[in-house]
């Protein structure tokens, strides 16, 4: 502000006879109230007037409301024709030549400074101040801050509190204050120092204020705390829906009063559709949050498409990949709002008072997802463009969390979809035991693990239960889990006993480990718990390979665990595998699980496993409802790892459905053998296999007698299908072979195979049994 100077004419008897406008400034008085006074009473009651006849000096005025305004004055005498003074001219002094520089200074400086008096009138106020209060500078000399003031000027009003403060207690006050410029639409942020200006005496004569415009740093401290905030809460979890949430919840209300995130149904995993209906983009609605409750504001409900037409935001945003901004009055944001008023959903005068947009795709890793539309309704600060640049950054942020998400839930459904299908979908029940069974998948974010179970049915009507876990998630470890379980089944065909089985099954992970070196050779780890029951002798037989021992519930005891060596894991290689042989009465309960079943944060294995043994315990209706019984009392709310449970009841084949015969080696007893075998058909009401029953049991004893040895037994079992076994004391294994026209024998085994349902061999420990099955009439 430049400095304008008062001036004032007294006459010779001292009294006021002219008066600037400057002058009615500076005291407040107009000069219809000072001309013809006596200029002595416009001076403060305790100084003495002055001499006029000094050029220049202080004087200390009395303002019109009471106050005292010290100046520096300057005399002129205005002389008569006898050169005497007929009056004089009073201003006010100019800064002297060597203050001029310190004085433009302050005019000119950047920052908004003031002076007050004690009062909290203006008596300086540089250029920048004027500029900020949008008034000429001259305007304010004299002036009550506090009659600047409009209603309701908040920032204002705790700037005239300050003032006040400082004037009464010494003390400089320093804070930070928002205001908003009439001529602008944006905030600004001020950060304002007040200090007292003091007398040589030490007494506060005046307060001097500097404000500095902080509002770029001010929102780039803004736009770095929103951007820190969303590094940390969006993509808390690998959900798609929950992350396009997350980004709203950052973004709402601190950078938008309305938000919609709408993705291309291919992220979703839904059947793709095209992403164009004619010109206009076609999208899912998969999250919309606003500063109103119930957020009146969109124009689609969740999960339903939205179409952006091709002139729309946020398809040019997608177009032109990069943030559209758009305000009220610009065609294509009218246009925009005109199309949401028109579609019926929501409520139009929600959407009244939106002023500007920023649309913004979502793009990661070169592939576009969707895109996010930021609104601003209630926050009167349009968006700018350094808006734009944070809009980006934080959908950036976001789209690499909903793609990862993505990713994930594309391997989880992969891996899931692998997974079931390796496992049994449905497992008929032997006859020997009663099953359950249930799989429950991680809820971590580290995806499925290679968890299994099997039921496989075994000669002689025994059953193989079979429980193991591949370490490691994902589908490396469901491929994994599907090697083994088929190789357990394999091995389960060639009727090894549990410890051998275990055995080779440790070397073909090994293998399998050695096959992968350098390439993730710990996702080839696994443990195994393999059992087989035999109903006949009621005798289960197990072996584990770093497994969890099973818990069993006897019909005539309580749940425990079973005794035995958990054995090394899988892939360890050169350490041996012990079996375990165990009698269980009729009707016994055997549960095999997975580790995830027992084990949970916070919880050890022997507290999870007495929980099991507890839950087992529990008298359910059937096995299919004491699975989830147990599920429910054992499983922790959210399990860490997957979890497999396989309940088994035992049954019992009486003496009533098996019959077995001493054979002596004399082939003259093959007709008693034969006939035996047709008696005991008789006696079970099965006349009609007796020709086939009869021509396996001659094929398999005389086999028996000629190329094995004793002891020899024959054995047949009744249960859904006719079992017929032979045993002997050798252990080479028999085999097929295509005789020719003239041989005389090698014809048997093909005719077994050919009339039976099914045949083989295993190995017992006195040597062999070939056993052949015919399914029973209808």
């Amino acid at each position: 502000m430049e400095q304008v100077a008062a001036a004032a004419i007294i006459d010779a008897r001292g009294t006021v006879a002219g008066w600037s406008e400057a002058a009615r400034r500076l005291t407040g008085y107009a000069a219809e109230e000072v001309v013809g006074r006596a200029a002595q009473e416009l001076l403060a009651d305790d100084v003495s007037p002055p001499a006029l006849t000094a050029p220049t000096g202080t004087v200390v005025l009395r303002h019109k409301d009471g106050r005292s305004v010290p100046l520096c004055v300057s005399v002129c005498p205005v002389l008569g024709a006898d050169a005497e003074p007929q009056g004089f001219v009073v201003t006010t002094v100019p800064e002297a030549a060597e203050a001029l520089p310190v004085a433009q200074a302050f005019e000119q400086a950047p920052i908004a400074m003031s002076v007050f008096d004690t009062q909290q009138c203006y008596l300086r106020a540089n250029n920048r101040a004027a500029e900020i209060l949008e008034v000429e500078g001259y305007t304010l000399l004299g002036r009550n801050f506090a009659d600047t003031l409009s209603a309701g000027d908040e920032p204002g009003l705790r700037f005239h509190r300050h003032l006040r403060q400082v004037a009464e207690t010494g003390l400089p006050v320093h804070y930070e204050s928002q205001a908003r410029p009439a001529s602008e639409g944006r905030k600004h942020t001020w950060t304002i120092d007040m200090w007292p200006v003091r007398s040589g005496s030490g007494e506060v004569t005046a307060v001097a204020t500097a404000a500095v415009d902080n509002s770029e740093q001010y929102w780039a401290r803004h736009r770095l705390v929103l951007l820190n905030e969303a590094a940390t809460a969006i993509g808390t979890t690998l959900d798609v829906t929950r992350t396009a949430e997350e980004l709203l919840e950052v973004v709402v209300p601190r950078f938008a009063d309305f938000g919609s995130v709408d993705l291309f149904d291919w992220v979703l995993g839904k059947d793709e559709r095209p992403m164009k209906r004619g010109n206009a983009l076609v999208m899912n609605r998969v999250a919309h949050r606003s500063v109103t409750e119930g957020t009146p504001e969109a124009a689609v409900r969740l999960g339903e498409d939205d179409t952006y037409a091709h002139h729309s935001p946020p398809a040019r945003a997608l177009r032109e990949c990069r943030a559209v901004l758009r305000r009220a009055g610009e065609p294509d944001f009218d246009r925009w709002l005109r199309e949401r008023n028109t579609r019926g959903v929501g409520d139009p005068a929600a959407r009244e008072g939106a002023h500007s947009l920023v649309a913004v795709q979502l793009k990661a890793r070169d592939t576009t997802l969707g895109c996010a539309v930021f609104v601003r309704i209630a926050n009167p600060d349009p968006y700018a463009a350094d808006d734009t640049v944070l809009a980006e950054e934080l959908a950036s942020r976001a789209a690499v969390c909903i793609d990862n998400a993505r990713r994930f839930e594309r391997e989880r459904s992969t891996a899931l979809a692998l997974q079931h299908s390796l496992l049994p979908s449905g497992l008929a029940g032997p006859v020997a035991l009663e099953v359950a069974h249930r799989y429950v998948p991680s809820g971590s974010t580290a995806g499925f693990g290679g968890d299994w179970f099997d039921v496989i049915q075994l000669s002689g009507s025994r059953v193989a239960l079979v429980v193991g876990d591949v370490v490691g998630h994902g589908i490396r470890s469901s491929a994994t889990m599907g090697r083994l379980r088929t190789a357990v089944r394999t091995l389960a065909d060639v009727d090894l006993a549990p410890d051998e089985l275990l055995t080779h099954l440790d070397d073909l992970v090994a293998h399998l480990a050695a096959d992968k070196a350098g390439d993730e050779v710990a996702e080839l780890g696994a443990t195994c718990l393999y059992a087989v029951y035999d109903p006949v002798s009621r005798r289960l037989n197990l072996a584990a390979a770093g497994h969890p021992a099973p818990a069993v519930l006897p019909s005539d005891g309580s749940a425990r665990l079973v005794t035995m060596s958990a054995g090394p894991p899988l892939g360890v290689g050169g350490l041996p595998f012990e079996a375990t042989e165990m009698e269980l009465p009729e009707g016994s309960l055997i549960a095999l699980y997975t580790n995830g079943l027992i084990e949970g944060r916070g919880r050890d294995l022997d507290c999870g496993a007495a929980d099991l043994c507890r839950a087992l315990e529990v008298q359910q209706e059937s096995l299919d409802a004491l699975c989830d019984s147990v599920l429910k009392a054992v499983l922790s709310e959210e399990p860490g790892d997957d979890v497999a449970l396989l309940l088994a009841r035992t049954r019992a084949l009486g003496a009533d459905r098996v019959a077995t015969w001493d054979v002596p080696a004399d082939p003259a007893y093959v007709a008693t053998a034969r006939q035996q075998a047709i008696e005991r058909l008789a006696r079970w009401g099965l006349e009609e296999t007796a020709f086939v029953t009869e021509l396996v049991v001659s094929e398999l004893v005389t086999n028996a007698i000629r190329y094995g040895g004793p002891p020899i037994q024959l054995r047949l079992i009744r249960e859904r299908s006719l079992i017929c076994e032979v045993s002997d004391g050798s252990s080479t294994s028999p085999h097929l072979r295509r005789a020719h026209a003239f041989d005389e024998g090698g014809r048997g085994l093909l005719l077994v195979a050919q009339l039976t349902e099914r045949w083989g061999s295993r190995q017992t420990d006195e040597g062999k049994t070939i056993w052949a099955e015919q399914p029973l009439p209808d």
